[in-house]
């Protein structure tokens, strides 16, 4: 085979004769025209680099070239095969646990009733300086100014507002109510 010394008129010759067999091998192997255009060209890029392999003895170099179309082509159909399984595994993965709208809303609604049913217990002064706080955005001393008390009294109402609370709630430190 001249290819294999490196003559490109013959190369492109044997191109002319083998590439619309190799590509209707490949074609019927993929079932894609783009891809197997693609793999067409890895083919003959591959005859071109390796005609130096072809042995004669072997067989001719028609079924010697469609082997390495065929070999490329079912490579090729692995590697799709592959990467859609590993598409498909990483999505499962990542598929997000259903969400129950209704069961939320009526969770949030019992916690946000406990929580007031809580605050109704404390002192006025406890809850005035929590709601300033937490519901209001007021820091520590604003909360001092609007109630015209000491700053170390408000915090002292506060600490002690916010532990009946947890109690009152029955949570435990990084728990939520």
């Amino acid at each position: 085979m001249l290819t294999a010394t490196g003559d490109t008129a013959a190369f492109s010759a044997l191109y002319d004769r083998v590439a619309p067999w190799v590509f209707g091998l490949v074609r019927r192997i993929l079932r894609n025209p783009a891809q197997s255009e693609e793999v067409t060209q890895e083919v003959m890029l591959d005859v071109w680099r390796t005609a130096t392999r072809y042995d004669a003895d072997r067989g001719s170099a028609h079924s010697w070239i469609l082997t390495i179309a065929h070999r490329r082509a079912v490579d090729r159909v692995r590697s799709e095969q592959a990467a859609a399984d590993r598409t498909e595994q990483v999505g499962a993965r990542s598929a997000d646990v259903a969400f129950d709208q209704v069961a939320d809303t009526v969770t949030t609604r019992l916690e946000a009733e406990q929580v007031r049913r809580c605050l109704g217990s404390l002192t006025d002064l406890q809850r005035e300086s929590i709601e300033l706080a937490y519901y209001n955005g007021y820091t520590y001393p604003e909360v001092a100014q609007q109630l015209g008390a000491k700053l170390p009294t408000i915090k002292a109402r506060m600490r002690d507002g916010l532990i009946r609370l947890r109690d009152c709630l029955g949570t435990t430190r990084g728990q939520r109510p």
